[in-house]
């Protein structure tokens, strides 16, 4: 006994535990061990749940939950949203099953039918209790099992669509992969019951039919029987009109008092409000009567009998209709999660490979860059449909509230988050109200989001781990009822966080150490801080304590961010500032709320005296040029990713077209050899028209107008060869002479004009211009444009034909007058500056390396002295950029022109 007590005092084991081995102690030793144990154990998870529940609350998860709940297509999915019961994974591989269910339900184009789908398990759990369901609750429950059904066909049918991969379907198809759908139970309720009508089948048993057969010939004899005698009623005066109505569930007649007798042993089932009428059952129909309410009992009865059968499928089908509903729930919650990222623009999170334990892919822990608060981006989206709870909109309008008079936030400024693998604690420091607290808040909820499945309002793809607890300690925990103080609940809680958290966890500290003196906040504020270092995943907290923000200076875990507060403007930007530390600027807060400015000054001045270098120095010139510098820096690198993103676009642009070459080559030359031969069968066909228009004048004329038709039919033929035929130049049979002076009156053939013949009106002048006529137009052109007009050549009959086929009559004076412009300032001369058919080249819709190779086509394809029309529009520039490029290297282009002042996509060039 004493060594026993010299054991317990020196806390060493009793002596007759170390004679046993581990396994092999009393079981009631063990048993009290375990019990410990287990109670323990037990005791931190519900810690842990009650935790978590809390910061939930904090971090408003149930006013995201309710924005999710307007996007949801069931009544358990809206009440699980509004209740805020979205499931969260309780895995990596849960959140990743999730969030693949999300994305599959965003790639589908259509919405998915959820009609008919209801909440039955309050009718399953009555049928198990015993209750006799009703038809109209047995209808429900094979109109959901029918309508689940439904919504496996519609997915399987998505699936086979040829614009959406199986693949991509397949994480919903899971959802409802094993589940039972029921048909025997809703067969077997459908042929029992018709659900339009509310009524049982004959057809639900053959007893039921029997009855209810024999209750219908019952029934008619009844009825048959009561006429008559109501007719022999009324025919005898005791009626006005034969009356055959029930009372008291029998059928019977309506008789006057006066005349009772004539129903002898009649019963009288009631009389009517006068007293002058009643309503008697004739001895006749008394036992048919009988019958009728036997029938009627049994068939009750046997209804009840079919109804109760049914109720006991629906009873023992218990745990499959469950389990049908929660994955009907599943897959509701997905759609809605898909709604809720089209809805706010999305972006998918990617879990980090340190989440599966996996190697690090990358240096960064956190990786998010521009993400908002979906709270915060709610005004600035369209409205969310009524469903949303109240609750959720004046959460999001207090969280946006700023604490500033006449200030308002018009939308959420982008946060970037990159926390690396090795920092454990994040210290946030920097003014009141710049933005600590809501970016914090904005880093667990996005946490939460993704463990939910649901996309984040962010740029790129954010990168986040996963956390197995997410903790926040945000807030004032002051209770009167439990006499606690705010520095008393503040620590309190974190207590609580301290002894809940694991290695996976993510802790939330907001103005860690405040509500007590300085010195002693700062000193137990770090060795909290020390502590979470070596025992979670991550803590990100808020402090105004400089001292906090040195810790990084002593250990590499630890890192600083700070909000930006702009020195000019007085105002924070709401902008975070990562490795750096920032000030909490009190003075020039309570200066822009309006503080008297002696306040302000004896402040300043007294913070003078405590800080002098700090505050000297952050007025210095140093710290000026640092965030100019900073700002230039920023400015420089957007600037390099809008120029990268610009040069990667040009280089996929030239990449597709240089794809498949040759083909689009020979596509192009397959298609001029088709465009020649179509337009040599069109000058077939013309001139075989005009040979038989030939014939057919010739056999009424006579000889004398023979030659006539031959010389019309030789010069439309020339004509229009001559228009099909690429512009050559004009071969002139007289020698043009430096020397030649066009007289009035004299007929001349002008180069301009495509060599047609015009009427000299004026002789050229001392700037060798000469007015000439040609038609109703008259126009000045170089006298070295024109030359003597052939004699008997009939050339000018020709040209005027084949000008009329081509379309290139005189069709404005514009043309003319810019012709003549021409024509003045140069010696070659050119054809008029008409657009036809034939000189036009389209390049509009066309890729740039097949709008070059027909543009290269078409000017070998001009004869000298012509012009040609490029059509290369305005979109992009990418192609008329190219063809001026053409038109100014190739050797054959003397000069080019925009076609006009208002036209900037059509080109005209001028060929040697």
């Amino acid at each position: 006994m004493n060594l026993y007590n010299n054991l317990i005092t020196l806390n060493r084991p009793p002596p007759y535990l170390t004679l046993y081995p581990r396994y092999h102690r009393p079981k009631s030793i063990r048993r009290l061990r375990i019990s410990v144990s287990s109670t323990e154990s037990t005791r931190r998870l519900q810690l842990a749940q009650s935790l978590q529940s809390e910061t939930l609350q904090i971090l408003e998860w149930p006013a995201v939950c309710a924005q999710l709940a307007a996007f949801t297509s069931t009544s358990m999915g809206l009440s699980a949203a509004q209740s805020a019961r979205i499931p969260l994974g309780r895995s990596p591989e849960e959140s990743k099953t999730l969030l693949a269910q999300t994305s599959a339900a965003l790639a589908i184009p259509r919405p998915v039918d959820f009609s008919g789908i209801e909440d039955v398990s309050a009718i399953v759990d009555s049928a198990v209790s015993g209750n006799l369901l009703t038809i109209e609750e047995l209808c429900l429950v094979k109109r959901t099992l029918r309508s689940a059904r439904h919504l496996v066909e519609q997915l399987e049918e998505y699936s086979a669509d040829n614009n959406i991969s199986s693949e991509r379907c397949s994480p919903l198809l899971e959802i409802l992969q094993s589940c039972n759908f029921l048909e025997q139970m809703e067969d077997k309720i459908e042929f029992c019951i018709d659900c339009k009508f509310s009524v049982v089948l004959d057809r639900a048993s053959e007893e039921l039919e029997l009855i209810r057969s024999e209750r219908k010939r019952n029934m008619e004899n009844l009825e048959s029987t009561l006429k008559q005698i109501a007719t022999r009623i009324f025919q005898a005066g005791g009626i006005d009109k034969p009356l055959v109505t029930k009372r008291r569930s029998r059928m019977c007649v309506a008789i006057r008092v006066s005349h009772r007798s004539l129903l002898p042993d009649g019963v009288v089932l009631n009389v009517s409000s006068s007293g002058a009428t009643y309503f008697m059952e004739p001895k006749e129909a008394v036992y048919l009567n009988n019958e009728e309410v036997r029938l009627l009992d049994e068939e009750k009865i046997e209804e009840h009998v079919i109804l109760s059968l049914l109720t006991s499928e629906v009873a023992q089908s218990k745990l499959e209709i469950k389990y049908l509903l929660d994955r009907i729930l599943s897959l509701d919650l997905a759609f809605a999660r898909a709604a809720h990222a089209r809805w706010m623009n999305g972006v998918c999170p990617v879990l980090s490979s340190d989440s599966f334990g996996e190697s690090k892919s990358s240096s960064l822990l956190v990786d998010i860059e521009g993400i908002q608060h979906p709270l915060l981006l709610e005004p600035s989206l369209r409205k969310l449909s009524d469903i949303v709870a109240s609750e959720s909109r004046n959460s999001a309008k207090m969280y946006q509230r700023n604490d500033f008079p006449n200030s308002r936030i018009i939308s959420p400024v982008p946060v970037d988050i990159k926390i690396g693998y090795d920092v454990k604690v994040v210290v946030i420091s920097g003014p009141n109200t710049g933005g600590k607290t809501a970016s914090m808040k904005t880093l667990g909820l996005a946490s939460i989001m993704l463990k939910a499945g649901m996309y984040l309002s962010a740029q790129k793809n954010p990168e986040l781990p996963w956390f197995d607890l997410i903790l926040a300690d945000i807030g004032d925990h002051q209770s009167l009822e439990q006499s606690l103080s705010t520095f008393s609940g503040h620590i309190s809680r974190l207590c609580k966080i301290l002894e809940a958290a694991t290695e996976k966890s993510l802790v939330l500290i907001d103005e860690i150490g405040s509500g007590t003196d300085p010195s002693e906040g700062v000193a137990l504020s770090a060795s909290i801080l020390k502590y979470l270092v070596d025992r979670v995943n991550l803590a990100v907290v808020t402090t105004h304590f400089a001292d906090l923000t040195r810790l990084k200076e002593k250990d590499s875990r630890f890192e600083n961010a700070a909000m930006e507060f702009s020195l000019e403007t007085l105002q924070p930007t709401y902008r975070m500032l990562w490795g750096c530390t920032g000030e909490s600027n009190a003075i020039s807060i309570a200066k822009r709320i309006g503080f008297d400015e002696k306040i302000i000054n004896r402040a300043q001045t007294w913070l003078n005296k405590l800080t002098p270098e700090k505050v000297q120095g952050r007025k210095g010139l140093l710290y000026q040029s640092l965030m100019e510098e900073k700002n230039r820096l920023e400015i420089q690198a957007k600037q390099a990713a809008s120029l990268h993103s610009d040069v990667m676009s040009i280089y996929y642009e030239i990449q597709n077209e240089a794809d498949d070459l040759e083909g689009r080559e020979a596509a192009l030359k397959a298609k001029a050899r088709k465009e020649i031969l179509q337009e040599v069968n069109a000058v077939k066909r013309e001139i075989k028209d005009i040979v038989h228009e030939f014939e057919n004048q010739l056999r009424n004329a006579d000889a004398d107008k023979y030659n006539l038709l031959l010389k019309e039919s030789e010069s439309a033929i020339a004509a229009i060869v001559e228009g099909h035929q690429p512009d050559n130049g004009l071969s002139i049979g007289n020698t043009h002479s430096s020397f030649y002076e066009p007289q009035p009156g004299e007929q001349v053939n002008v180069k301009g004009l495509g060599n047609k013949l015009a009427t000299v009106i004026e002789v050229p002048g001392d700037d060798d211009m000469v007015l000439v006529q040609y038609g109703k137009v008259r126009v000045r052109v170089n006298k070295h444009c024109i030359r003597a007009a052939a004699n008997g050549d009939g050339g000018g009959t020709a040209s005027v034909s084949s000008s009329k086929r081509q379309g290139v009559g005189v069709r404005n004076l514009k043309s003319l007058r810019s012709f003549s412009e021409t024509s003045n300032s140069e010696d070659v001369s050119y054809g008029p500056v008409f657009q036809t058919s034939k000189n036009t080249v389209d390049l509009r819709s066309m890729r740039v390396e097949e709008a070059a190779h027909y543009l290269e086509m078409a000017l070998n394809l001009r004869g000298p002295g012509s012009v040609l029309f490029v059509i290369h529009g305005m979109g992009t520039g990418v192609v008329k950029e190219r063809a001026l490029q053409i038109l100014k290297d190739h050797p054959r282009v003397a000069k080019f022109e925009q076609e006009s002042p208002m036209n900037y996509g059509c080109t005209v060039a001028y060929i040697k």
